[in-house]
């Protein structure tokens, strides 16, 4: 994958759309078109990489069961699902699929189980680079149910489409098993999500809230340092907080660990400017957004490891020039969006004084500019107030850039609710 954020920085508003990129023209294959539908949870697609922990991307599945367990933020009547072959060379083939409310763990309540169809089928092939949208089932849920979607592939399906860093644990059985409540036979576990994307809800008379919001980032966005299985990332905390105000608004996690805002990565997806159109915009019913990206950009070109590519040299001022692209896409669609300042890291191994001193001069454009509709300002909310370039000790993950749960709960606090 190529950078291309300078051809459109170039363009400006104008720019010729590349496909998923800013500019482009969202379509969507709706099967229920008379049906207004809700963005409840959401994942970004990436391409197979073997990531930073073990996980099936690369081999994909062959006769086996996959088990998924997300939390969706927005309550309805009914559901129905998307999922993506982005990344596949081939057609992809479900041959069944179901849905139904979470007991624990692999397990689901019995009376909750619905199989999903695709325009009135149980199998669904997906073409190569193509997503497909399941057909509405009839399923109760409220706003932080947590849905387990369970997929059988009679394979072999070549290298999946997935969300690396899920923390969240996906499970998988041998043979078909997309029925069976029980979570006996399922048992192999990883932390990243396959082929979903998004599960949206529809059926409520009225949509009382605002609008959804999207979280749109880094790791430090898709939760990196928070406990599997606890929803304790920023965004799930946003979402709590929103609720407990008696203002409820469904919140899409859109981060990617590593993620770049101008440079593509086989190992951290798109760049930010790539994926905007896809991953925000394109989401039904989305107002806002909370964009909080950089990092990488900055600590990347600070060290030379594998891991870390590309690492060119990047400037402040083209990190605030792909910023700009971001705020001029968001009001084109008529969506408010909000900038936050760069976390502290001192003690990180992309840290010295070079990243400081970007870090600095990045957050006091973001602070002082008023280019972005609000700023959330997490660098003061997580820093050590003894010494502004490290997060506080109760805050940190343990790698010292990353926040823990505690640090994921006070970035959530210090999103202004009345600017979203």
């Amino acid at each position: 994958m190529k950078n291309t954020w300078w051809v459109r920085l170039a363009a400006g508003a104008a720019a010729v759309a590349v496909v998923g990129g800013i500019g482009a023209v969202a379509t969507h294959a709706d099967p229920d078109t008379a049906v207004a539908w809700d963005a409840a949870w959401s994942a970004a697609p990436q391409l197979p990489s073997i990531g930073f922990e073990p996980n099936w991307a690369q081999e994909g599945f062959d006769d086996q069961t996959v088990r998924q367990v997300v939390r969706v933020t927005d309550g309805g009547s009914a559901a129905r699902i998307t999922l993506s072959n982005r990344y596949g060379q081939e057609p992809l083939r479900i041959d069944r699929a179901t849905i139904a409310r979470t007991a624990q763990g692999a397990t689901v309540q019995p009376n909750s189980l619905r199989d999903l169809t695709f325009h009135g089928d149980k199998t669904v092939n997906v073409s190569a680079g193509a997503v497909s949208t399941s057909d509405a089932a009839d399923l109760p849920l409220a706003p932080l149910d947590s849905v387990t979607v369970t997929l059988y592939l009679s394979g072999p399906t070549g290298p999946a489409t997935f969300h690396s860093q899920a923390y969240s644990s996906t499970y998988r059985a041998g043979g078909d098993h997309v029925a069976d409540p029980a979570a006996a036979a399922f048992t192999e576990v990883t932390h990243s999500w396959y082929y979903l994307t998004d599960v949206q809800v529809s059926g409520e008379p009225e949509r009382a809230h605002g609008g959804t919001v999207v979280s749109f980032g880094d790791s430090i966005t898709d939760g990196f340092g928070s406990v599997n299985d606890t929803n304790t990332r920023y965004p799930d905390q946003l979402a709590q907080r929103l609720a407990a105000a008696g203002t409820p608004r469904p919140v899409l996690n859109e981060g990617i660990g590593g993620n770049l805002v101008l440079n593509d990565s086989s190992w951290f997806g798109e760049s930010a400017v790539s994926r905007f159109e896809r991953d925000v915009l394109a989401k039904p019913g989305v107002t806002s957004v909370i964009v909080l990206g950089g990092l990488n950009d900055i600590g990347f070109s600070e060290i030379d490891l594998p891991t870390y590519k590309p690492n060119p040299q990047v400037s402040v001022q083209e990190l605030i020039d792909g910023h700009r692209l971001l705020i001029a896409a968001a009001h084109r669609a008529g969506v408010r969006i909000t900038g936050a300042t760069l976390l502290p890291m001192a003690g990180a191994e992309y840290y010295n004084a070079t990243s400081a001193a970007k870090i600095r001069e990045f957050n006091t454009w973001m602070r002082t500019s008023g280019e972005y509709d609000a700023v959330a300002d997490f660098n003061i909310a997580v820093a050590d107030r003894f010494d502004s370039e490290k997060l506080d000790p109760a805050f940190d993950s343990g790698d010292h850039k990353h926040p823990n749960t505690a640090g994921y709960r006070v970035m959530a606090e210090a999103v202004n609710l009345a600017a979203l």
